[in-house]
C-alpha cells in the first residue's frame, strides 16, 4: 500500500455519484456490478480508471462528501441496530437465568419437603394427575391451574389434603426467596411431581444396588433419566385459577372401572398407553392398580411393556415415557408466561464505585 492514496481504500460503491460512472451501472450488467476501481500508485499517475474504461474520473466535492456522509448515517444506523440486538438479547439472557435460578431453588425445597415425607411421593402425583385432568377440550376450561386447591373437599380428592399441606408450606419458604413474585400453585404441584417421580426413580436405583445409596446415585446418575426433563423444566409459567373447575370431570380413581379410566385419558389427547405408565399417579398401591389394568386387552401390553422396563438397570422405557406423559398433561388448558418470576435487574452506580 506503499504510495497509494486515501481513496484506494474506497470501494466503488461509494463512488457512484462520480461523473463518468452511470448510476445505474449497479444494476446493468454481472460485469459492471462488480467493476472495481484500480488505483495508480502517485508516482505513476494522480487519478482513477474505472476496471474497463480509460476516461479519467473526476470528482466533484459534494458528490463525495455527499456518499460519505451517506456512508457514515448507514453505518451508524447498522452500529445503532446492532447495539439494540445486543441488549435484546442480553435482557432475554438475564430472564433466563432468573428464571433458572428461580427454579433450582424450587427444587431444592421440594427435594427436602419430599425427603422429610416419603410416604407423601403417592399423594403428591395423584394431586398433580387430578389437577391437570380437569382439562375440557370442548370449552378449552380447565387443565393444570392449580384450582385442586379449591376442590380438595371433593371424594375424587379424598387423602391427598395431606400432600396440600406439605405443598403449601413449601410455597411459604419459596416465595420469601423469590425475587420474581410468588410461585403459582398450578407451578408448584406439577415441580413436585416432578420432584416425587425423581425420588422414586433415585429409590428403585439405590433398590437395585441392595440398599447402598453411593452406588445407586452413581447407577441413577449414569443410566437413569435425569437428562430428560428438558421440555418439562421449559413449561414453567403456570397461572392460577381463581375458582374451582365444574365438579364430575376426574373419576375417583380407586372406583373407577378400567373402561372409565381410559375415556378420561382419551377424553384429554391420551391413551391406554399414557394410562398404563401413570398407574403410580392412580393410588397409593401401584401393583394393585396393575393388575386391574392388565385385565384389559388396551392396557394389558403396555402395563407388561413397563412391568419389564422396571425390571432393567436402566428402567428407560418406563421412565422416559412416563416424563414425556407428565410433560404433556401438565401443560393442558395452559398458556405458558416464559416470563413469568423474572424482575428488573437493578442498575449499578458507576459514580458510586470506588477505584
Amino acid at each position: 500500500m506503499a504510495g497509494a492514496t486515501f481513496f484506494s481504500t474506497v470501494q466503488a460503491p461509494a463512488l457512484l455519484g462520480a461523473r463518468g460512472v452511470a448510476a445505474s451501472s449497479s444494476a446493468s450488467s454481472p460485469a459492471r456490478r462488480h467493476a472495481h476501481i484500480q488505483v495508480r500508485s502517485k508516482g505513476n499517475a494522480e487519478g482513477f480508471e474505472a476496471a474497463g474504461h480509460e476516461e479519467r474520473l473526476r470528482f466533484r466535492r459534494r458528490d463525495f462528501f455527499g456518499g460519505c456522509v451517506g456512508t457514515a448515517i448507514g453505518l451508524e444506523m447498522i452500529e445503532g441496530s446492532t447495539k439494540f440486538t445486543g441488549v435484546a438479547n442480553a435482557a432475554d439472557l438475564i430472564e433466563r437465568r432468573q428464571r433458572s435460578e428461580f427454579q433450582s431453588s424450587i427444587k431444592d425445597t421440594l427435594y427436602t419437603a419430599i425427603k422429610a415425607k416419603p410416604e407423601l411421593v403417592p399423594s403428591l402425583l395423584t394431586l398433580a394427575l387430578n389437577d391437570a385432568i380437569t382439562y375440557d377440550k370442548a370449552t378449552k376450561t380447565g387443565g393444570a391451574n392449580g384450582s385442586i386447591r379449591l376442590e380438595i373437599s371433593r371424594p375424587e380428592n379424598s387423602g391427598l389434603s395431606a400432600a396440600l399441606d406439605l405443598l403449601t408450606e413449601a410455597k411459604k419458604e419459596i416465595d420469601s426467596n423469590s425475587k420474581g413474585g410468588p410461585i403459582s400453585f398450578a407451578d408448584l404441584i406439577q415441580f413436585a411431581a416432578q420432584s416425587a417421580l425423581k425420588r422414586s426413580f433415585l429409590d428403585a436405583a439405590i433398590a437395585k444396588c441392595g440398599g447402598n445409596e453411593e452406588k445407586g446415585r452413581t447407577l441413577y446418575s449414569a443410566y437413569g433419566s435425569n437428562g430428560q426433563w428438558g421440555l418439562f423444566d421449559r413449561t414453567f409459567g403456570r397461572t392460577d385459577a381463581q375458582e374451582a373447575d365444574p365438579e364430575g370431570r376426574v373419576p375417583d380413581w380407586s372406583k373407577a372401572s378400567v373402561q372409565e379410566m381410559k375415556d378420561k385419558f382419551v377424553a384429554v389427547g391420551l391413551g391406554p398407553r399414557q394410562l398404563a405408565v401413570m398407574s403410580a399417579f392412580l393410588g397409593p398401591d401401584q401393583a394393585a392398580t396393575e393388575e386391574r389394568l392388565i385385565a384389559d386387552p388396551d392396557c394389558r401390553p403396555w402395563v407388561e411393556k413397563y412391568q419389564r422396563s422396571r425390571e432393567t438397570v436402566s428402567r428407560t422405557d418406563y421412565e422416559v415415557d412416563l416424563i414425556t406423559t407428565l410433560t404433556k398433561l401438565s401443560s393442558l388448558g395452559q398458556k405458558i408466561n416464559y416470563e413469568a418470576y423474572t424482575y428488573p435487574k437493578q442498575k449499578i452506580d458507576l459514580g458510586k464505585l470506588k477505584l
